[in-house]
């Protein structure tokens, strides 16, 4: 068994009263004492409804949210512990691609400055000059399926699926080595989703990432996951070993996700 590469431990988050037009809203409870870990090399799902806590908990990992209690940590170090440098270097070894690889993308910025603006962002830590940036990201192109002719090319010029190949060469410049997936084929075609399932996990065989796969389709998450956890109304309701979750569930949440779920059905 592997070393967990992430560790959540007993995690809370409250988002305190605000005032509205009619008096305050109440406080709301969006994560309640969530302990979890992500092994080196695995894949593992998050998976719950709008409004379950699953982005808090993704904002959180980033360190884009504090939490109101408990603790995270990256290869046995506290995310809250660290200094601005020291976080500034980590974000380089985690990093997103976010859902919607429409809103995702700047349409003003070509692909090429789009890939390459990470290792800009961490040149102090990568090391490479602009000639080696722009070698660099056609070689992730063309690593996502894409090619070096699409380097000079904007983003309204590609199709969704494309698109988000786009955003994982982006997430793969800076050499990560966890990648949070957050709803990455939600709002692609059906025939599409597969595609880029499908180079993801080309990709985690030939680079040894980790993955975080947030998403509220169970189907998706048991193709690409080793483990799962399920998340209801911020806690943490079931977790174990995708095979387990899905054929052997022992919660009534899970037994009642699991009857709804639909097959998938992705080709090789």
């Amino acid at each position: 068994m592997s070393d967990p590469i992430l560790q959540i431990e007993n995690v809370s988050k409250v988002y305190g009263a605000r005032r509205a037009l009619f008096g305050k809203t109440a406080e709301v409870q969006a994560l309640q004492d969530v302990s979890l870990s992500v092994r080196k090399g695995e894949s593992f799902g998050l998976v719950g409804e709008s409004g379950s806590g699953k982005t808090t908990l993704t904002r959180s990992i980033l360190h884009l949210e504090t939490p109101t209690a408990g603790r995270i940590l990256f290869e046995g170090r506290d995310l809250a512990q660290l200094s601005a440098a020291e976080m500034r270097r980590l974000r380089a070894r985690v990093q997103i691609v976010f859902q919607d690889p429409y809103a995702s993308l700047n349409p003003r910025m070509s692909v090429q400055d789009i890939v390459t603006e990470p290792m800009l962002i961490h040149r102090e830590t990568l090391g490479l000059d602009r000639r080696q940036r722009i070698e660099r990201a056609a070689e992730l192109l063309s690593l996502v399926g894409l090619g070096p002719q699409h380097l000079s090319r904007f983003p309204h010029e590609f199709s969704g699926g494309q698109r988000q190949r786009i955003c994982v060469a982006r997430a793969l410049a800076s050499g990560p080595e966890l990648l949070l997936l957050d709803e990455p084929t939600s709002a692609l075609d059906v025939s599409v989703q597969a595609q880029v399932l499908n180079l993801l996990c080309e990709l985690q065989d030939q680079l040894g990432l980790t993955y975080f796969f947030i998403s509220h389709d169970l189907a998706v998450v048991r193709y690409l996951c080793d483990r799962v956890a399920l998340i209801y109304r911020g806690e943490l309701v079931e977790e174990g070993e995708t095979d387990r979750i899905f054929d052997h569930p022992e919660s009534e949440y899970a037994r009642m996700l699991t009857r709804a779920m639909p097959e998938v059905r992705v080709p090789a």
